[in-house]
């Protein structure tokens, strides 16, 4: 696990999370998962209102949601039965999908763009060996520019799962330099006061 976070860091290091071009990356990838991903699977640990989070207004949210709830979670658009039905499983949820893999967002980043066509015409995927997910991008089948521009929106939606297997993180780490600085004052004020006692006990 500590290798699958370590992974996962390096990869949101060269494709980041924070900053205003890096939260567009979010945002392009939380369509990618609502616009590809969510028709099979679901994010059940996401509301929508926690995309607003990534910089989305109320507005673009309500247009997202339908007459869903805003508090409502991210779950599929298909019935478990109807996933069962065609895929033979019911495909897994994605909320911590990050966090579950070997590698985090490398991972799915490299299981997207995976799937090749075999000498016997049948796609398979390099990473996932049997995997049943379908080559829903169609990668295997896209030139060189069609492959670029998948390769993209699978980097986008693989920083978006790695900031919804850990929403609060941004908020940890604002809230872990106020801690920080706090400590820093504490010990600059004591190391103070210390000074003023021992000096007043070295006078007598």
């Amino acid at each position: 696990m500590r290798k699958s976070r370590i992974v996962g860091l390096l990869f949101c290091l060269v494709f980041p999370l924070s900053g205003q071009s890096e939260e567009t990356q979010v945002q392009r990838g939380a369509h990618v998962a609502l616009e590809v991903c969510n028709a099979c699977h679901s994010l059940k640990y996401i509301k929508y209102d926690d995309l607003m989070k990534i910089g989305f207004t109320k507005a673009q949210v309500d247009a997202m949601r339908g007459d869903k709830e805003m508090g409502a979670p991210l779950l599929s658009q298909m019935a478990p039965q109807d996933e069962l039905g065609m895929f033979g499983t019911v495909p897994p949820d994605l909320s911590l999908m990050a966090k579950a893999r070997e590698g985090g967002a490398h991972y799915i980043y490299s299981m997207i763009t995976g799937f090749y066509t075999d000498a016997k015409g049948q796609t398979q995927n390099k990473v996932f060996p049997g995997i049943k997910m379908p080559d829903v991008f169609m990668i295997a089948q896209a030139d060189a520019a069609g492959k670029a521009a998948i390769e993209k929106k699978a980097r986008d939606v693989s920083v978006f799962l790695a900031w919804a297997s850990d929403p609060q993180a941004e908020d940890r780490t604002t809230l872990g330099k106020y801690v920080i600085a706090y400590f820093v004052f504490l010990t600059i004020l004591l190391f103070f006061l210390k000074k003023k006692i021992w000096k007043k006990l070295g006078n007598h």
